[in-house]
């Protein structure tokens, strides 16, 4: 009689490791604005480095329902991993050691990447870079802010009116020695209304690419689906018409988004 042929172990993925793994505190981040705590997370053989987040330290915002900071953040994870872009690390709503929060992937930053953003003197970016607005630097004088012409940087545009971003700002963005780009601290989106605030304004009114147009229209099918099912356990029952009626209108008009007026358009400080 033959042995039995041998099943291969399951392999463990980035959700699984930190939804269900031990989850042990390592140390605080300490210039983060709400309480988060760098960690290790074993599970089935596998370890990671994560970040979490607990809800019971999330400081009140006027114009968030508290206690929805981690949910916004892992909504944020959905809808990103719906583009299929991979700009937003694997992240989970889970118990921990103080109680339920935000679990995400810890991303290490390649320390040799081409700089994303940069302040110049000048009243015109250069070829390779995109003009977001002019800042004071001290003495009475100006700087011209840029960010990258990056596709990387283009398409987290996008995914940041999609979800309503409130404070994307330059150490939001992580790029790696593989030459990805993680966007992070995604707890101020979702907002019913409109308070996109970010520093990637370079494209506003261009047409979008594409590769956005055909990203836009299978996630405005996946709304109506899986991805609205998963979202409605997240956001508000408004929050997520909105976030459908921001997608129909970026279809609608076929350009990215502009300044409103009505909110600051860029967080401060921008890093």
């Amino acid at each position: 009689m033959s042995a039995p042929e041998r099943i291969p172990p399951r392999s463990v993925t980035a959700a699984d490791l930190l939804a269900h793994g031990e989850l042990k505190v390592r140390g605080r981040i300490r210039d983060a604005s709400n309480a988060a705590l760098f960690c290790t997370v074993a599970y089935d053989g596998e370890e990671a480095s994560c970040v979490y987040k607990p809800v019971a330290g999330e400081r009140p915002l006027w114009d968030f329902p508290d206690g929805t900071l981690a949910q916004r953040e892992v909504a944020a994870y959905e809808v990103a991993a719906a583009t299929g872009w991979d700009l937003v690390p694997p992240t989970v709503l889970r118990d921990g050691p103080h109680g339920e929060g935000m679990c995400q992937l810890w991303i290490d930053v390649d320390p040799e990447s081409a700089d994303l953003l940069a302040l110049v003197d000048a009243e015109e970016p250069e070829p390779g870079w995109k003009a977001i607005g002019f800042a004071e630097v001290g003495e009475g004088k100006t700087a011209l802010l840029v960010h990258a012409d990056d596709d990387r940087l283009r398409r987290l545009a996008v995914l940041d009116a999609v979800i309503n971003n409130a404070d994307r700002k330059g150490g939001h963005l992580l790029p790696t020695a593989d030459g990805r780009l993680y966007g992070i601290d995604h707890g101020v989106t979702f907002n019913a209304d409109n308070k996109l605030r970010t520093l990637l304004w370079g494209w506003a009114g261009e047409p979008l690419t594409a590769e956005a147009v055909q990203t836009l229209t299978g996630l405005r099918e996946a709304l109506g689906g899986a991805l609205g099912t998963r979202l409605a356990e997240l956001i508000t029952a408004v929050e997520l018409d909105a976030t459908r009626a921001r997608v129909d209108a970026l279809l609608a008009t076929g350009v990215h988004p502009e300044p409103s007026g009505e909110w600051p358009a860029i967080p401060w400080p921008p890093v």
